[in-house]
């Protein structure tokens, strides 16, 4: 089986062998296409609205390419599919019909299966690629993991990122492979009866090897401001060019890569004043387009817990699936941790109240005052919503990777805290999410790290130091010059996974934790969860256990009860009949500290 999408833009092979070539260069006089290896250039013809095009059989299938603009800057193309040499180098003609699938009948699965297993392709296993992370399939299985999560791998500078830099986005970064070896991992996962997302990054565009102003200067408008600039061109002049540009992305990906399903980063930071925005139109076209015969999820990173965007018609996911939930960590955290600095001061009033209006309603913010943003309203309503709209997680590739030393979270919190809160989230309804290495406590941490070039690298370095000036640990110079250095390759080796730990004592207890959890949760909570509804739980909070309750249908209850504190508790007046996991021996009068129960009542 063949698979290909078909694009208004870049460099396409056609049935007669011709490559089409078509640019948008809206401030450009003339185009030519350099073929790599020959002093020729290819003159392409100028068309309407900016656009530049050439058909020609001069160039051929693998050939590398450039694209000179009036006769001087070259520059790769925005719609490369793969970059041999790196962002700065020439493209490459790729036949996507070169590919031979073998995962004709795969059709994904329900998004209540999901538990998805977040990974950075790069430092994962000791390869660093994706033929790497194919020998590791079985043992994700064997774990219980249905979906896995790359990181964003869009061409960005250098051989070593987290990814949110990139600049081609079209183009698997080479350092992880060609995209042949992409597609084979992604059929790999199929068969293994697995679905695989991607992380993508629609917000902004890296600052090293992003030529786009030398050609469409519109691109990017100042009508809006992002951290990293002027915003995406989502709703002024020329904008449509650029909302085909990520609609067909988005499409790309699923289509002729067949990935299950979108990760879209920090949508908070897209602004876009038209109607319907960009979020709305890029999934009304995925579902209008590709949802017809598989099931395809789009998920969201969204700080301001828009929770329009995940509307349900009956059990019909209109828009997206669910949304990362950054107030069940938060809350959660706190509890394990005792940590109140930085974003988690938002929760440290009262995070047992606050896990349990997650736990019950999605989001804790639904348009309450926000002392971290200067009292500005966050959030909207979303207790409508079924659990299976929101992503849950202790760790993630922020929460790890953001701390000045990149500790996870086995390192920071009480072991009998961490198991508490592993009980909760790990068999609640809402889909969990693990960071790799998480399930047998990986003693590597996760630091931030980059490969920029000389200037660039010394400013990110000097950035990262003193984004963490605020917090009173790292109030000096000196301290702060024991952050890691992003762009040290040590940084990185650090961040690699390091499997030889495995099955060590300290370590071997957490996986068979994550088995046991993972297990009742296949058997005994997911064939329950797919017809589940919002406004179905009710939680009760005491001063130190939480009780919540969800109608699952079938007459039948899916009760949680926790005890989060150090201390013995009473047990509150509730019946347990079929209790299907608990973590501690327990009496028939009291709650051992930090235990949890769960149990299904008629």
């Amino acid at each position: 089986m063949k698979r290909k999408h078909e694009m208004p833009f870049g460099a396409e092979v056609r049935c007669d062998g011709s490559i089409r070539f078509r640019f948008w260069a809206p401030k450009a006089s003339s185009v030519d296409v350099v073929l790599e290896g020959q002093e020729k250039q290819l003159s392409m013809s100028p068309l309407a609205d900016g656009w530049f095009e050439l058909v020609t059989k001069e160039a051929s299938v693998r050939d590398g390419y450039l694209l000179q603009i009036d006769g001087s800057t070259t520059v790769p193309d925005l719609i490369s599919r793969f970059q041999p040499a790196d962002v700065h180098g020439a493209s490459q003609i790729v036949d996507p019909f070169s590919f031979e699938w073998q995962d004709e009948n795969w059709r994904g699965r329900p998004w209540h299966t999901a538990v998805i297993y977040e990974l950075h392709v790069g430092t994962f296993t000791p390869e660093g690629n994706f033929s790497g992370i194919q020998q590791k399939l079985d043992y994700l299985v064997g774990l219980g993991v249905t979906a896995v999560e790359l990181m964003p791998i869009a061409d960005f500078p250098g051989k070593r990122g987290w990814g949110y830099d990139g600049v081609l986005p079209y183009a698997p970064d080479n350092s992880y492979g060609t995209p042949e070896d992409l597609k084979r991992l992604v059929q790999a996962v199929h068969a293994k009866g697995m679905m695989i997302f991607l992380d993508v990054v629609y917000n902004h565009f890296g600052p090293d090897g992003n030529y786009i102003r030398a050609y469409a200067p519109d691109f990017f408008t100042d009508r809006h401001c992002t951290p990293w600039g002027d915003g995406i061109n989502y709703d002024g002049p020329g904008s449509r060019t650029v909302r085909e540009f990520v609609i067909h992305n988005a499409l790309y990906w699923l289509e002729e890569y067949h990935f299950d399903g979108l990760r879209l980063d920090a949508v908070h930071a897209i602004a876009d004043d038209s109607r319907p925005d960009i979020l709305i139109e890029l999934a009304e076209r995925v579902r209008n387009e590709l949802g017809g015969d598989r099931y395809i999820h789009l998920v969201l990173e969204n700080d301001n817990n828009a929770a329009r965007y995940l509307k349900r018609e009956g059990d019909r996911v209109v828009w997206y699936n669910a949304q990362w939930n950054d107030d069940i960590h938060h809350a959660l955290h706190v509890i394990a941790t005792g940590e109140s600095d930085g974003y988690y001061a938002d929760y440290s009033n009262a995070p047992l109240r606050t896990l349990a209006r997650c736990l019950s309603e999605g989001f804790a913010y639904q348009g309450e005052p926000s002392s971290l943003r200067n009292g500005r309203k966050r959030g909207e309503p979303s207790s409508d919503l079924p659990p299976l709209a929101f992503v849950s997680f202790l760790q993630n590739h922020d929460q790890v990777g953001n701390r000045a030393f990149g500790e996870r979270i086995h390192e920071l919190a009480d072991p009998a805290a961490l198991k508490a809160a592993l009980g909760i989230l790990l068999l609640a309804p809402s889909p969990p999410l693990l960071f790799m290495g998480e399930e047998f406590g990986a003693d590597s941490p996760f630091l931030y790290f980059c490969d920029f070039e000389h200037g660039l690298a010394e400013a990110v370095r000097e950035g990262r130091r003193n984004e963490f000036a605020r917090f009173a640990q790292f109030s000096s110079p000196e301290t702060r010059a024991t952050i890691p250095d992003p762009n040290d390759p040590k940084t990185f080796a650090r961040s690699k996974l390091d499997w030889s730990s495995l099955h060590e004592a300290g370590h071997e207890h957490w996986m068979t934790l994550y088995l046991e959890l993972l297990r009742t949760r296949h058997l005994m909570i997911v064939p329950r969860l797919e017809h589940m509804t919002g406004n179905n739980a009710l939680a009760t909070v005491t001063e130190k256990t939480l009780l919540v309750d969800w109608e699952l249908g079938e007459n039948e209850v899916l009760r949680l009860m926790a005890n989060l504190s150090s201390e013995t508790s009473p047990f509150p007046e509730r019946i347990f009949t079929k209790v299907i996991y608990r973590n501690d021996a327990g009496s028939d009068c009291e709650m051992a500290p930090w235990s949890v129960i769960w149990s299904l009542e008629a």
